[in-house]
């Protein structure tokens, strides 16, 4: 997975920098239709055959996308699909969004919850983490009843665990030393 991402890393930005330069959230939608698309493992396998031309494979894509595709990222489907790399699409995908964030000074946040949240909850979360973190958050939330109670949150490499079991862990810790 990591060769993936390694391999979408490029594509990602070179796509970034010309989205950023006009609608990036048209740009977003067609990339993210061309991402469905390139995940079905029968298309994949249609452009691993042999006698299968990057011309043929195109025009399936752009056919099974259903959206019109503005010029610059029919040149990029090309470019992915004559380099033989239609299966890091949906990784170029994430990247982008990334950067997207990013530019936006939105990060993504994975709520983890002991309990479900309803909206208001969530809402009022939010606006604690976003002091805590300094930027803007996009949350998402999940539901790990392991937990016991309160919430762990992790917002790209940091991570704020006010959970039960965290706090059971640390003071088992304290009572062993």
């Amino acid at each position: 997975m990591a060769e993936l991402a390694t391999i979408a890393r490029p594509y990602a930005e070179a796509l970034f920098q010309v989205a950023v330069k006009g609608d990036l959230n048209g740009w977003q939608t067609q990339l993210d239709a061309l991402a469905l698309v390139a995940g079905d493992e029968g298309l994949r396998q249609f452009a691993a055959h042999p006698k299968t031309s990057a011309g043929q494979v195109f025009d399936l894509v752009v056919e099974a996308a259903k959206l019109p595709l503005a010029d610059g990222m029919r040149n990029f489907l090309r470019t992915v699909i004559e380099n033989g790399r239609l299966d890091a699409l949906p990784a170029v995908a994430a990247q982008f969004h990334a950067l997207a964030s990013q530019a936006q000074g939105v990060a993504d946040a994975v709520v983890e919850s002991a309990f479900p949240m309803d909206a208001a909850q969530l809402a009022e979360l939010s606006a604690v983490l976003e002091k805590r973190f300094g930027r803007k958050l996009k949350p998402e939330v999940k539901v790990e009843p392991s937990l016991i109670g309160g919430v762990r949150v992790t917002v790209g490499d940091e991570v704020l665990d006010t959970s039960v079991r965290a706090r059971l862990e640390r003071m088992k810790t304290q009572l062993t030393a």
